[in-house]
């Protein structure tokens, strides 16, 4: 069968990696075209864009980036036509995939989405779109079961694919020797996202607290599909990076600072007490303030249900907050020992599974149902 998948940005790349991956070890016949990135480049078949070129990061900055946004809707549009795929898969990215499952659907393209949009964070009138234009919704958290039940949608809730991702990782033997580290002091993780955007709102003040903590080597993580040489004006004395090493450098952390995303999944699943940070432009803010329906914006909180972790949004989010968080989770065993309680509850709601490869069964027996 043929597949057309869009994934807009670095997690959405991985995520429909691991899934190509899978679909063809269910469908030998599987061909695959697609808007994504060097990991499902990998995986074969046609890259059409990737998606550095989508990054849009705030509502000010998607609003003035509509002529560009629209170019590339149209250039899909035609794309998909061209191919005929037999489904279209979308992978989270909600601004851009939900206008694209309309346009399939209409076209009479059976439409599947991984990962669903976040439209239980804002804008929950959005589920009657996805039950008009999505014909199989592919859930990743357990609480989103629960959200479209409540709409009269069913969806299929096959695992989180961050669990397995951190399940079968193995640490690299020479993580240290490798990246000239110190191994006789403790390791901060700074984790300031994958996009230019965020990278600029975060890093320099997550990296300013540094004499705070003398007693530690601060060490960032580092992306690939960004140019190592943009990284260079954020080096300071003490500061080390890594590139492509997230769950490396996980593995061996004391304590992290994380963007929010799914960075802070990834963390807890790592069991690293941290600290969730997230700024955006006064206006984006304003705006997110408006129509944001949920109490956290952190995977790790919201999938609890509680603040498990500490989240400095905006204003919070300042040095001296950041100092006085840290230094509580690494001085305070009883703090420590509530986020660490509040890990073991998130795993045990997230469950042991195989997420890629149950999805791919299902998409697969659902388009052969079809026939």
């Amino acid at each position: 069968m043929k597949y057309y998948l869009i994934a807009g940005e670095r997690s959405g790349d991985f995520h429909a990696a691991n899934l190509m991956r899978e679909l063809r070890g269910q469908d030998a016949d599987a061909q695959f075209r697609y808007w994504g990135g060097d990991m499902m480049q990998a995986e074969g078949g046609e890259l059409v864009r990737h998606y550095q070129d989508l990054a849009i990061m705030g509502f000010l900055e998607a609003a003035t980036s509509i002529l560009k946004f629209r170019g590339y809707l149209k250039q899909c549009q035609a794309d998909i036509l061209t191919y005929q795929p037999d489904v279209l898969i979308l992978v989270d990215y909600a601004g851009f995939n939900m206008r694209m499952a309309k346009f399939a659907k209409e076209q009479g393209i059976k439409v599947f989405y991984y990962i669903s949009p976040k439209i239980w964070a804002w804008n929950q009138g959005r589920v009657a779109k996805v039950k008009a234009y999505v014909d199989k919704m592919f859930v990743i958290l357990p609480f989103e079961t629960e959200f479209y039940q409540k709409f009269d949608y069913a969806v299929d809730y096959a695992g989180n694919p961050t669990v397995d991702s951190v399940a079968e990782f193995q640490p690299t033997a020479d993580f240290y020797e490798r990246n000239r580290l110190e191994r006789d002091k403790p390791i901060i993780a700074v984790l300031p996202g994958s996009r230019k955007q965020e990278i600029e709102e975060m890093l320099h003040e997550m990296i300013a607290i540094l004499p705070g903590f003398q007693e530690y080597q601060f060490v960032v993580a580092g992306v690939n599909n960004l140019d190592p040489n943009y990284y260079k004006h954020f080096h300071r004395n003490g500061i080390r990076f890594v590139f492509d090493q997230t769950f490396d450098l996980l593995s061996h952390a004391t304590a992290a600072l994380v963007t929010s995303g799914t960075a802070t999944l990834e963390t807890a699943l790592f069991d690293v007490p941290q600290v969730v940070c997230y700024r955006t432009s006064a206006l984006s803010y304003a705006i997110g303030k408006m129509v944001i329906k949920v109490p956290y914006i952190s995977l790790v909180n919201l999938i609890a249900g509680r603040e498990v972790v500490k989240e400095l949004i905006q204003n919070e989010f300042n040095a001296r907050n950041l100092l006085d968080e840290l230094r509580s989770l690494l001085t305070d065993p009883a703090y420590l020992a509530r986020v660490k309680a509040g890990y073991a509850e998130l795993r045990e709601k997230l469950g042991q599974h195989q997420a890629a490869k149950k999805t791919a069964e299902l998409m697969v027996g659902y388009l052969r149902a079809a026939r």
